[in-house]
């Protein structure tokens, strides 16, 4: 799984000029059948006011020191907002040498404070995850709203891994497709400053291996940092729930986030929050 910094910008290129279609940029199809899924290499190089030659090398990982127009230009091209136009950017830096972030670390130690406040967050639904999205600490609510992932040893506790290859973790969200699009656009969003960190090459290439719908939701390179929202529950104990979320980063832990979950006060869902909320 693991790419070079210097052809990560192409990569993410291919895979996103594969997602927009003529149609999508007001381009005609054309006659004839078309071996590229998405845009030519040539529309993309006019829609971006580049030449095909200058694309083409950065595709292939030759010219690895575009400005930061061109890179906007591109994003305007393939349709490109919010993270995924950031996270364009930040691939030109990696391949130009220019990125200088540091290297975020792995401690997965939960401070106590952290777990006295999962405590006082209760009954709510509350759980700590990793930068990679291994949950590394939980209230009770937190736990069993993700049923049978205290089931796997620590070291397997992945949100990512569990709407993949756990059967709750299948059948809890809905709809299931577009709940774990939306992991894996976060995934790719997290792990991209560091791509060959040994925690997400080791969980990509299992899932990769063991998941054909990760893989073709791997291959989209779809970006997304997530900070809120709602989602969909059907429970197996407490039946179907709707609950509106806030992600929140945790200064000073190598990224490590608080999720938390909320339901309307007097409403079934609470009523569902307080049944799991179980000691």
């Amino acid at each position: 799984m693991a790419e070079h910094s210097g052809t990560e910008l192409g990569t993410y290129l291919r895979a996103r000029r594969a997602l927009v279609t003529p149609a999508d940029v007001g381009l005609p199809a054309g006659t004839g059948l078309r071996r590229t899924p998405g845009l030519r290499r040539e529309e993309l190089a006019t829609l971006a006011g580049v030449s095909v030659d200058y694309y083409t090398r950065l595709e292939r990982g030759r010219e690895t020191n575009p400005s930061s127009a061109v890179i906007d230009a591109i994003a305007r091209a393939l349709r490109l907002c919010g993270d995924a136009h950031v996270r364009l950017h930040e691939l030109a830096e990696l391949a130009s040498g220019r990125f200088t972030e540091p290297r975020p670390t792995t401690d997965d130690t939960v401070r106590e404070s952290v777990h006295q406040m999962l405590e006082a967050l209760r009954p709510m639904p509350a759980y700590v995850v990793s930068r990679f999205n291994y949950v590394l600490a939980a209230n009770p609510g937190g736990r069993r709203l993700l049923p049978g992932l205290w089931d796997w040893p620590a070291e397997q506790r992945n949100v990512t891994r569990y709407v993949f290859l756990h059967p709750a973790g299948r059948t809890l969200y809905v709809p299931w497709e577009e709940t774990v699009a939306l992991s894996v656009a976060h995934l790719r969003a997290v792990g991209g400053a560091d791509p060959d960190d040994p925690r997400l090459t080791n969980l990509v290439g299992e899932l990769l291996l063991k998941s054909p719908e990760f893989a073709e939701m791997w291959n989209r390179y779809e970006v997304l940092e997530r900070g809120g929202g709602t989602k969909h529950f059907a429970h197996p104990q407490v039946g179907d729930l709707t609950l509106t979320y806030e992600i929140m980063q945790l200064s000073r832990t190598g990224g490590q986030r608080l999720v938390v979950y909320q339901a309307p006060a007097g409403s079934p869902a609470e009523a569902a929050v307080l049944k799991l909320d179980v000691p």
